[in-house]
Formats: C-alpha cells, sequence, structure tokens
C-alpha cells in the first residue's frame, strides 16, 4: 500500500489538503517533498484549480532529483490534471510513461494505477479493455499493486456489463467480490462489490442467487438508494411483495442521493410501478 494513500479521503478535501501540508512543513528531503507536492497537485485539480496543480507539479518537478518515484508521481498527477481538463488525449502519453518507469523501478502499486489511469483516458473501449487488463496483471503481480486489483475489475465489469457481455462481467464482479472480502475492515466496499454481483446474476437470470447476495448488501449498508433500488428490482423479479417497499425507499433515497434522478424520468417511473404494483399485488392476496 502507497504510504501516502493513507493520507487520502476523497469526501474531505480541506482535511486531505491540511494532512499534505502538514506533512510537507515536516519532510526534510527534497524527493519526498516533491511526492507529496503532487498529491496537494491532486487536491487542486480535483477541486478544479488547475493552475494552481500545474504550479505545484512544476515545484515538485523541480525537487525531484534523481528519485524514480518522485517522477512518476509527477507524470502520474500531470496526467490526471490533464485529463480532469478535458485532454485526455494529452494525458495519455503521461500514464504510459508513468507505467513504464513505474514498472522499471519495482514501483508496482504507482504502475498499477497509471496502467488504471490510462485506461480512462483511453480514445476507445479497446484500448480501455487492453489498459484495465495489463492493470489487472500488474496489480495480481506483487502485494503492493495489489490494492488496484478490485478497483480495476469492478471497472473491467461495468464495461462488460455495459456492453452486454454478462457472462464475462459476472466473472470479473465475482473476482472483484473475492479480492475485497479479502480485507473485511472494509464493509461498504465488500457490499458495493456484491451488489455488482447481484445485478449481473439477476440479468442472467439466475434471480435467487442475486437476492441472496443483494440481501447481504443491503443489510450492510440500508440507506444505499442503489442498494435499495436493485433489491426491489430483484424482488420484483421472483414476484415478491417486499418489491413495493424497496422501491419506496429508493425513491426517498434517490430525491436527496443522486442530483440526475428528478430528470432520469425512466428510472424514476419504473420505480414508481415496481411501488404500486407491488402494493396492489399485496391488497389482492
Amino acid at each position: 500500500m502507497d504510504p501516502l494513500r493513507a493520507h487520502w479521503d476523497f469526501d474531505d478535501l480541506d482535511e486531505t489538503e491540511r494532512r499534505f501540508r502538514e506533512l510537507l512543513a515536516e519532510e526534510r528531503d527534497e524527493a519526498s517533498r516533491a511526492e507529496i507536492r503532487t498529491q496537494l497537485a491532486r487536491v487542486a485539480g480535483l477541486r478544479g484549480d488547475f493552475d494552481g496543480a500545474s504550479r505545484l507539479i512544476e515545484e515538485a518537478e523541480r525537487e525531484a532529483g534523481e528519485s524514480a518515484r518522485a517522477h512518476v508521481r509527477v507524470d502520474l498527477e500531470l496526467g490526471r490534471i490533464r485529463r480532469s481538463s478535458g485532454d485526455a488525449h494529452g494525458a495519455l502519453p503521461l500514464f504510459e510513461a508513468a507505467l513504464e518507469a513505474a514498472l522499471e523501478a519495482g514501483e508496482h502499486y504507482l504502475a498499477a494505477d497509471a496502467a488504471h489511469m490510462a485506461a480512462l483516458a483511453a480514445p476507445d473501449r479497446n484500448g480501455f479493455l487492453a489498459w484495465t487488463r495489463c492493470g489487472v496483471d500488474v496489480a495480481e503481480s506483487s502485494d503492493a499493486g495489489r490494492y488496484w486489483l478490485a478497483p480495476l475489475l469492478n471497472n473491467l465489469g461495468w464495461e462488460l456489463f455495459e456492453a452486454g457481455e454478462h457472462a464475462q462481467a459476472l466473472e470479473a464482479f465475482e473476482r472483484a467480490l473475492a479480492e475485497r472480502e479479502r480485507d473485511p475492515e472494509r464493509p461498504q466496499e465488500i457490499a458495493i462489490a456484491r451488489y455488482a454481483v447481484a445485478k449481473t446474476l439477476r440479468v442472467l437470470g439466475r434471480t435467487d442467487e442475486a437476492l441472496r447476495h443483494m440481501e447481504r448488501a443491503v443489510a450492510a449498508d440500508e440507506a444505499d438508494c442503489w442498494f435499495q433500488e436493485e433489491l426491489s428490482e430483484t424482488y420484483a423479479a421472483l414476484g415478491r411483495t417486499e418489491a413495493a417497499a424497496h422501491a419506496t425507499r429508493a425513491l426517498e433515497l434517490l430525491a436527496t442521493a443522486d442530483p440526475a434522478f428528478e430528470s432520469d424520468d425512466a428510472r424514476r417511473i419504473r420505480l414508481q410501478e415496481l411501488a404500486d404494483a407491488s402494493r396492489d399485488r399485496a391488497r389482492r392476496t
């Protein structure tokens, strides 16, 4: 696991910045300071401050010296900045360079991250699949890179799912779930991986198996709107009246959790139909 990753809280960028600035103030080694600056650049990029992020990367590059790891981070974060600012074409060579240099330096965590980002910057589906599978290979090759295995398999699974390749998607999702279950201290990530497996099983017509996974996911987080929505669909596929309560709960949660939900007429109508149809069925029995 990358030692700098532990300081990240993607839900609280202010706190993340505070931690890295504290580290920067304490650090005396120039190459290590360069690495910390790349993380501050990433914070700035996530806030949309691309000019500030670029200035931090320039400072990091000056401090990096002969450190291969620091230079990998410079390329990796500069690539993220370019992609986030809309220049995926310019980002891809940076991710490719970061991957090559990281592998040469034996930095497998950073190499897997670079492959994951190269996939996101790829110009087409073939590129996405090739880079993602490359990342999976890197992640499986060492304990350091293994952090990225579940996210990469998840990304692969959804790409296959959206293409209608559901059997292959299920294989990726099941591998991702198995990987997540290696760390029982992260129940939310396990539940999300279980949701992906359940949804794919339902689409494949293996609804009883899907239900077992989905009930466990909802038990882990009853306030997750997507979990409630999928459990409602699964109960409905089995003709069970419990679909109504979960559709109603999903409607309530989605109204506040997903800003795009109100404009997604098909999704909203579908959930309302599930709620109403199941209630009607319950009244008739």
